[in-house]
């Protein structure tokens, strides 16, 4: 062989080979980069420190971004930071505590509006019982109360959406509306074969708090509603106007009261306990000390001399079983009507950025004998059911029974 065709034929195989390593490199670099962890391939992650002591793995996490990104057709219709509320929401979700919310702005703002003030709705609180939507309690004089929705009733659709699933604010929001419009509920009643459906017109929606009278036998009725910032002042009237009356029976009616503010049930349970009894005990478990509120001592009444008896059923829920649970075992009072609802957790809100918010389950409540009002709600002292020919004829065996207990003492 020549020495110039040699040499040509080194050269060749030398830039053959400069050309399959460049191809290698080039595979290489391409397999690398396909490879390469998801969270690369995202352009800018702020804030991205981990908290301390925790472990684990978001690889499947920036997967599930790209993917989304490069397979599903709408992905441009959601911003990178909509993806990253919707996380979230899956975050505290994962709790399975339908307390426990994460509100994006909109969301955050619609919350505020509505613990703020009046809004517009049909007037009806509810909760999840049983992994079900279920209505707490129907406020006095709304909508939902005029249309016969009653505590207890399982929301099975909201218009066409199913509630499977739903958390509490989110059906909140589909229930909620412009006054004048109609939301079509699909309720199931214990007792009844069948789901029924119930349309109602939405309306501005105000809050009642509190009723009071003297009764034509003597007794002096309180009926409160709710658990707001201005409840116990109320109540102190009432009691005043109640130890004015000369009456020496109190009934507080707290049927239907879906509860409120804590500082509220332990300024109202002040009004009857000593100084220093236990009102409720804020358990946090293992992330801190329990928390005890005791009563103030008002000392507004002499309980020597009055009788007093509590109303309640499942509509009864929070705040409201926090009273009936302290004036109950403290020997205040009984308990005359059904078992109350069970909500006895506690729930911080928190601005988590100026436009977003998180309801979260921080506590639950725990009565002075150390009961968890979250596992059944309160049984009854004097148990009392209200038949469906009791509302026909417009009779209240609950208060009736109240009555015969001031006349017998038992």
């Amino acid at each position: 062989m020549h020495m110039k065709t040699k040499i040509k034929t080194k050269i060749l195989f030398i830039a053959g080979s400069i050309v399959l390593l460049a191809g290698v490199f080039a595979l290489g670099i391409y397999i690398g980069y396909a490879h390469r962890p998801s969270v690369t391939r995202v352009s800018s992650v702020i804030d991205k420190d981990v908290p301390v002591g925790v472990t684990a793995d978001f690889e499947p996490f920036w997967k599930v971004w790209n993917l989304i990104d490069q397979k599903h057709p709408g992905a441009d219709a959601i911003t990178a930071q909509e993806r990253v509320y919707g996380a979230i929401k899956g975050l505290v979700g994962s709790l399975n505590d339908p307390y426990s919310v994460y509100f994006p702005p909109q969301d955050s703002k619609d919350f505020h509006d509505t613990i703020n003030g009046s809004f517009e709705g049909i007037g009806m609180e509810v909760g999840i019982k049983d992994k079900v939507l279920t209505v707490i309690a129907p406020l006095k004089d709304t909508p939902a109360e005029r249309a016969g929705i009653k505590a207890g009733d399982k929301v099975l659709k909201i218009d066409a959406t199913s509630t499977n699933d739903m958390s509490v604010d989110a059906a909140v929001d589909l229930i909620r509306g412009v006054a004048g419009t109609t939301v079509k509920l699909t309720i199931f009643r214990d007792g009844e074969k069948a789901p029924r459906e119930i349309s109602i017109v939405r309306e501005v929606i105000d809050i009642p708090t509190l009723d009071s009278s003297l009764r034509a036998d003597g007794t002096y009725y309180i009926a409160l509603y709710n658990f707001s910032a201005s409840s116990a002042s109320l109540m102190q009237d009432a009691l005043r106007k109640f130890s004015a009356s000369g009456s020496k029976n109190l009934i507080i009616d707290l049927r239907g009261n879906p509860g409120g503010y804590l500082d509220s049930a332990v300024d109202m349970a002040s009004f009857f306990l000593p100084e220093g009894e236990t009102v409720v005990t804020e358990d946090f478990g293992a992330n801190g000390t329990p928390r005890v509120y005791k009563s103030k001592g008002y000392g507004l009444l002499d309980l020597k001399n009055i009788k007093v008896a509590i109303l309640v059923d499942k509509g009864s829920a929070s705040a409201s079983e926090i009273l009936a649970g302290a004036l109950s075992e403290h020997g205040v009072a009984p308990l005359i009507g059904e078992t109350t609802y069970g909500k006895g957790s506690v729930q911080e809100v928190m601005d988590i950025t100026d436009n977003t918010t998180l309801k979260l389950t921080i506590a639950k409540w725990l009565t002075p004998n150390g009961i968890s009002i979250s596992k059944k709600g309160l049984d009854p002292t004097i148990p009392v059911t209200v038949s469906d020919t009791d509302i026909a004829n417009h009779t209240d065996p609950v208060l009736n029974r109240a009555v015969l207990y001031f006349k017998t003492g038992k």
